[in-house]
This record gives C-alpha cells, sequence and structure tokens, in this order.
C-alpha cells in the first residue's frame, strides 16, 4: 500500500503564509464561475479550451443515455457502484501478526454523515469469524442470580426491543502514533470507530428476568468464538444503558460484527463489546481476565499500568483533506470536514486550526447531535494554495477539551497503546498532497 509509508515525522510552526483564506470570498468565486459560464475555471485556474467549446460529457451522448441498464434482479443484495469499489475496509500489512487474530480499518475519508454503512465497519477478531448458526446459539445467564436461564434467539425476539445509534471504537484506536506520525491515512490512524444503529433488548431487561442478587455487583460477558473472549463490566453500566443487540441499521449482524448476538456497552472501549455473546455470568468481583489485565491496560512511564480505563474520552479527527483524500480542485472553496465524538455523552462544540493550533474557528456540527454517537462537523473555508497545518479540537458536554498528544504524553509517556485521544495534525502542501506530521 503506497500510502503506508511508515514514516515519523515533526515539523516547525508555519508563519502567517498558512493562513490560507484568501480574497475573493467563496461567494464571489461561485458567482463569477456562472457569470462567464460553466466551462470557466474557480480562481487561479485557466479555462479549459475544450470546455469552453462544450464539454463532451454533456454534448455527446453516453452509453447509459443509449442502452438500457439491467433488471431489479441483477443486485439481489445492493452493492455499490462499481466506480465505488475502492471504498473498502483495509489492513496494515505490518500490523497484522495473524489474519484471524488482526483489524481492519473504516474508510472514514470516504464516509459522509454520521452512520457507517454495515459493509465498512472495521473489525477486530481474536480468533477469525466465527459462523455461529442462530438457530443452535443461546445466551445462559448464571451466576450470582435467583434464576439461571438460557434464551434461544427467537426467546430474545420476544422481549420489548429499542433502537439507539451509538459508536464503537477500539481502545487501541490511534495507538501507533503515541510515539509520533506514522501511518498516513486517517482510515488507519483513527479508523478503528464506526457508528451505526444497534437494534435489541436491554441488558437490564433480560437480567430482570433472572434476578440478580444483592452480592452481584459485577458481570462476566463472554463470545463464542474460539478465543472465549471476555470482559468484566461493573453492574452499574451493566444496568444503565447497555444493550443486547442481534441488528444494526436495520439488518441482520454481520458475521464479522458478532451474528447473531452481540453485546453494545455504549461509550466504553470496544474490547467490552463481546461478540458472539453467550453467556452473562454474574460476581461479585471483576474476574481479571487475560483482556483486562495483560492486554487493554495503559501503561504507564513508571511501568505500573492503569486498569479499567473504560470510557472512551472526547476524540474528533478531520477526515478530509487527509493523506487518503488530498486536495485535488486547486485553489478556492474547499470543504473541511471531520467527525467527532465522547463515551460521556454528545459533543457541544468543535473547532477547527488550519495554522497548527495557532488560531482556531468554529465549526458547524450538521446532522443529529446524539449521546455516545458520532458527530459529523464542516468549515467552508476559500484556499489561496497556501500550506495548512489542519487540526480539530472537540469538547463534549460535560467540557472536556480534547488534548493535546504532548499533554497525553506528559501524564503518561510514551509506553501507551491505548485510549489516545490527541489531536491530529495533517500537513497540506501547495500542491494539495496531505501528510501525516506532528508540529512543535
Amino acid at each position: 500500500m503506497s500510502s503506508l509509508s511508515g514514516r515519523k515525522k515533526s515539523i516547525p510552526q508555519l508563519a502567517e503564509r498558512t493562513s490560507g483564506v484568501a480574497n475573493p470570498s467563496r461567494r464571489q468565486l461561485l458567482t463569477t464561475g456562472l457569470a462567464v459560464g460553466a466551462g470557466a475555471a474557480m480562481a487561479g485556474l485557466q479555462a479549459r479550451p475544450a470546455a469552453a467549446a462544450g464539454d463532451p460529457a454533456i454534448t455527446e451522448v453516453q452509453d447509459w443515455n443509449r442502452y438500457l441498464g439491467d433488471g431489479v434482479d441483477a443486485r439481489p443484495y445492493g452493492t455499490p457502484s462499481q466506480y465505488e469499489e475502492h471504498v473498502v475496509r483495509r489492513n496494515v500489512a505490518w500490523l497484522t501478526a495473524d489474519p484471524v487474530s488482526s483489524v481492519n480499518f473504516t474508510p472514514l475519508h470516504e464516509l459522509d454523515g454520521i452512520i457507517t454503512p454495515n459493509g465498512l465497519c472495521f473489525e477486530r477478531h481474536h480468533a477469525g469469524i466465527a459462523d455461529v448458526d442462530p438457530a443452535k446459539h443461546r445466551l445462559m445467564i448464571d451466576g450470582l442470580v435467583d434464576t439461571p436461564l438460557v434464551f434461544t434467539m427467537e426467546d430474545l425476539k420476544r422481549f420489548p426491543r429499542e433502537n439507539k445509534v451509538y459508536f464503537l471504537e477500539c481502545a487501541a484506536n490511534s495507538g501507533m502514533e503515541w510515539r509520533g506520525a506514522q501511518l498516513n491515512g486517517c482510515q488507519f490512524t483513527h479508523g478503528m470507530v464506526h457508528c451505526v444503529v444497534y437494534t435489541g433488548v436491554k441488558l437490564r431487561t433480560i437480567l430482570e428476568e433472572a434476578g440478580v442478587k444483592t452480592s452481584g455487583k459485577w458481570l462476566l460477558a463472554e463470545g463464542a468464538d474460539a478465543s472465549a473472549m471476555s470482559r468484566s463490566i461493573p453492574m452499574e453500566k451493566a444496568l444503565d444503558d447497555c444493550m443486547v443487540a442481534f441488528k444494526m441499521n436495520g439488518e441482520a449482524l454481520r458475521p464479522e460484527q458478532g451474528y447473531p448476538l452481540r453485546l453494545v456497552v455504549p461509550g466504553w472501549e470496544g474490547n467490552m463489546w463481546v461478540k458472539w455473546l453467550r453467556r452473562l455470568e454474574v460476581g461479585d468481583k471483576p474476574w481479571h481476565h487475560r483482556e483486562e489485565t495483560s492486554k487493554y491496560t495503559d501503561l504507564l512511564a513508571n511501568g505500573k499500568a492503569r486498569r479499567f480505563t473504560w470510557v472512551m474520552d472526547v476524540k474528533s479527527v478531520i477526515t478530509n483533506p487527509s493523506p487518503q483524500a488530498p486536495v485535488t480542485h486547486g485553489r478556492g472553496p474547499l470543504v473541511i470536514s471531520g467527525l467527532a465524538w465522547s463515551g460521556n455523552g454528545t459533543v457541544k462544540r468543535v473547532d477547527v486550526s488550519i495554522d497548527g493550533g495557532r488560531n482556531w474557528k468554529t465549526a458547524r456540527i450538521d446532522g443529529p447531535s446524539l449521546d455516545k454517537a458520532l458527530h459529523r462537523f464542516y468549515l467552508d473555508i476559500d484556499w489561496d494554495g497556501s500550506e495548512l497545518l489542519l487540526q480539530s479540537r472537540a469538547m463534549d458536554e460535560h467540557g472536556y477539551v480534547q488534548p493535546t498528544k504532548n499533554e497525553l504524553r506528559l501524564a503518561r509517556g510514551e509506553n501507551s497503546i491505548y485510549h489516545n485521544n490527541g489531536i491530529q495534525t495533517w500537513y497540506v502542501k501547495a500542491d494539495g498532497v496531505v501528510e501525516n506530521v506532528e508540529v512543535s
């Protein structure tokens, strides 16, 4: 993959030439373009002779104007246009120790809005994709309960259900960026996140059916895959907003997302969202299994590790422009777009800087602002071709402000991998090419 340069680069703050704000205004540019005709170029670009004489894309009859297309049975399950075949999840070869225990990444730079299509949601497996027959799948509840129970899928679907939009982020998202700029693309630096509509049953409803004893303070969730993935969850969280989900974006869970049943733990690290959910055990203390001791803990500079750091704190990233989405149209109107999220609730504000954090402008959050969901933001500028250092900084409803990477390193050192919510910087060159950098 040519865009994965494995680089580690730091550049100094650029001077006023990084302002990127030019005259004439966006309105003036658009008005001028309309006045001189469709073939005219935007500011800084010369008109194309072919377009001035008549654009062949308009004047000539195209094949799709001439011939009948496929019928309604040609695509039994809807697929994207052939011209969008490049929009796929991707892995990073040097991060993949084994295909059955690895990760691939959501192409954030190709998406808009806040909902991730099912076929583009990132995957993380510890023993490959389990192929589970829903007719044979069971969910057991045992431990400190009044009545141990076993549910079939049909049993679960008879409980009152709900639909909720939540983001899911791996605790290791952006982890390779702790020690400096490494991966050249937001798909790879931030692509272990997605956001979908989950349909399922409140976990509280199922636990109440079994009856949790007063001594039951913790819940162990266990998956049916070969790794027997398991995580300890405080009972307060389990009884708050957790779900047992069987659908995403209206259709059944994809196999790679836990079909036929997964746990949803809103706002908390993705490793706790146990897929292929088969068992819930109620206990009086945490189990301290592998994924909460040797893994998914935050190693500090002194060798000690923070444990049970479940919440995914406020975070954002500019998705366009970015290394995989360079500026190709030249100077003129430029839409800066990105995503922001917080495991503590909604995002209140997103600021964008085009000069590496010296100055900030408040971006426009567009679309729904939902609890523990992705938020889409935009900032529209007129780009004069100057070099830019793009950053975004989110603030959640509780006033928590996204930190810089250096602030995180001062607090935790450089040994950590998980929970990197530091501010990301993209360097936009005069020719529109974008690189992953850090500013000093």
